[in-house]
């Protein structure tokens, strides 16, 4: 639901210029509140506006109503256009770098007359930064880390974008009647950011696929259009890259145009040696020319006597020589989820109750699910104190009497304080089928901190899986520092799963995380974090970022059916 999405940018955008004006505290976070309710919506806002429902999202009163509708009529705000026009447009990007923000983005063009990247970058070389009053060294290091972490990121889009958007074409297509379609490059490895979206067609027909390709609806400008490769821009601004090669091509080129490079060179490297020619069109005996397979993908690697592996696993780091001994492991899959066990509800900072939850979970053949609402030091997550955990913990009940083909747990993610310690007393951590232990503030520990700090969380005997252990947001932040292979021995000698939160922001642990956990034994636990009913897809994301790790399903708690689940969480 693209309009959603672009409604909450806008409004995000409107908060943090007010944020950097200084305007009050109530009307930021009304728009910040506004742009989350957007973006949690199940249905197209525009839809709602149509319908003349748009004044019952929650958080949507009359003056952002009235915004709301005006860029949906048409396409522009101009309250977001005043608000541009009082700062420099350099201000935007310094205040997207980590650890700055808004407030921080207005001291500096206050006091240091910063109005983009390079006077930032400057001024933090020359150390004015730390002169400053509540700056320091370390503030200067951290915004240098900052905007080389920024400029990383740019023109790439997150795997939870690209993704729907890719898919969205590949089915395109092959309602204009192609059979061989496929997403190709790193978008097929499930990377967790993307460039340009790829897709491969197989037709002896390409300008009837040029022109299905074009067609698509949300296509506004066709960048390139030549007899085997096409590229168009859609309204969002993400390009998509189509090529289309001759049916009995259509396997060579689908292993050579999902990469990664790295693998196709060492594949290439391999295949020279036993005598073979690889490219985009088949395999070819290079004494004769000969052409041996290329029609499809699973005959390039068997006549380099290699098995097929997930293009998860192509990224070259070792996955070529496991073929070749025949030992490419069955990773996980979506099919092998038996349940999630991190979901919020409208008792936190969720939106959907239990019992549509619940529904959903049920929708998904979901065996299992745990209510896992925030808890009470997360304010900015309306989180539950004892009182009203326990009145959550009597609904759950009555909603899981309900639906007696789910298993409905009750759980919380409990906040980890600065010493390790849990948010909630014993007694009541006793009483909840799931515990999720989580950081959500003082991040600027030092290593040995932090690490002390979750050692002594993983120790809690109540605690059953720590959530987005490294606390990044991609893009936006790095993680917190701290010993990762203490960490991991810890939570194996506690039988503690560490999260691979499917967020697409998150995506934490991530794969190499995950390919340690994986050689060292340590249980991990794939959940969505899922704030609304329709977040339960994003499980989709964190599988892929256990298979990019080579994760097997016996890695996975929550690959567990309910009966083994049950005894390792009661154990």
């Amino acid at each position: 639901m693209e309009d959603n999405a672009r409604v909450a940018a806008v409004l995000d955008e409107v908060a943090d210029l007010l944020e950097l004006k200084d305007d009050t505290f109530f009307q930021v976070r009304a728009y910040r509140r506004a742009s989350k309710e957007i973006s949690a919506l199940t249905e197209d806002v525009r839809d709602l506006y149509l319908r003349g429902h748009l004044s019952t999202v929650p958080g949507i009163g009359k003056a952002i109503h009235d915004k709301v509708v005006e860029f949906l009529r048409t396409g522009e705000l101009q309250y977001l256009s005043d608000l541009r026009n009082e700062f420099p447009a350099g201000l935007l990007q310094v205040m997207q770098v980590p650890d700055v923000g808004p407030k921080t983005a207005g001291r500096l063009y206050k006091e240091l007359r910063i109005t983009n990247l390079q006077d930032l970058r400057l001024a933090a070389e020359r150390h004015q930064i730390r002169a400053l009053k509540g700056f320091g060294d370390r503030t200067e290091e951290n915004i240098l880390k900052g905007i080389k972490y920024l400029e990383s990121r740019q023109g790439r889009m997150l795997l939870g974008r690209a993704y729907p958007r890719g898919k969205a074409l590949e089915t395109h297509m092959v309602e204009h009647g192609f059979d061989l379609v496929s997403l190709g490059g790193s978008l097929r490895r499930m990377k967790e950011t993307i460039g340009d979206i790829d897709i491969l067609v197989g037709s002896a027909d390409a300008e009837r696929a040029m022109d299905a390709f074009v067609s698509y609806p949300q296509v506004t400008e066709v960048l390139l259009r030549g007899p085997t490769k096409t590229s168009i821009r859609l309204s969002d601004g993400v390009q998509v890259d189509m090529r289309v090669v001759a049916p009995q091509s259509f396997g060579a080129a689908l292993q050579y145009f999902t990469g990664s490079k790295e693998h196709n060179v060492a594949l290439r490297s391999l295949a020279n040696s036993m005598g073979f020619k690889v490219n985009e069109y088949g395999v070819y005996r290079e004494e004769d020319g000969a052409r041996l397979a290329g029609e499809t993908e699973e005959g390039v690697y068997e006549i380099l006597q290699m098995q097929w592996m997930p293009p998860e696993m192509r990224e070259d780091r070792g996955e070529i020589a496991l073929a070749r001994q025949g030992k490419v492991p069955r990773l996980l899959t979506l099919s092998d989820i038996c349940g999630d066990l991190h979901v919020h509800t409208e008792a936190s900072d969720g939106v959907d109750s239990i019992e549509v939850m619940a529904q959903g979970a049920v929708e998904r053949g979901y065996e299992y699910l745990a209510i896992t609402d925030h808890s009470v030091s997360l304010t900015v997550g309306n989180g539950l104190s004892v009182e009203r955990l326990l009145e959550n913990m009597d609904r759950v009940r009555q909603v899981g009497e309900r639906y007696p083909q789910l298993h409905l747990l009750i759980g919380a993610e409990v906040e980890i304080d600065g010493e390790g310690g849990l948010d909630y007393p014993k007694e009541v951590l006793q009483d909840l089928d799931v515990v999720i232990a989580a950081v959500h503030s003082r991040f600027k520990m030092s290593p040995e901190e932090m690490t002390q700090r979750l050692l002594n969380a993983i120790s809690n005997e109540d605690v059953d899986i720590l959530a987005h252990p490294t606390g990044r947001i991609i893009g936006e932040r790095e993680g917190y520092q701290f010993d990762m292979d203490k960490v991991m021995q810890a939570a194996k000698d506690s039988d503690v799963a560490l999260e691979v939160n499917s967020f697409p922001e998150r995506l934490d642990l991530n794969d190499v995380h995950c390919a340690m956990a994986r050689e060292r034994g340590v249980m991990l636990c794939i959940n969505t974090d899922a704030h609304n009913v329709r977040q339960l897809d994003q499980m989709l994301y964190g599988v892929a970022t256990a298979k990019r790790g080579w994760v097997s399903p016996e890695n996975v708690l929550n690959a567990l059916p309910w009966d083994a689940l049950r005894k390792r969480l009661d154990a």
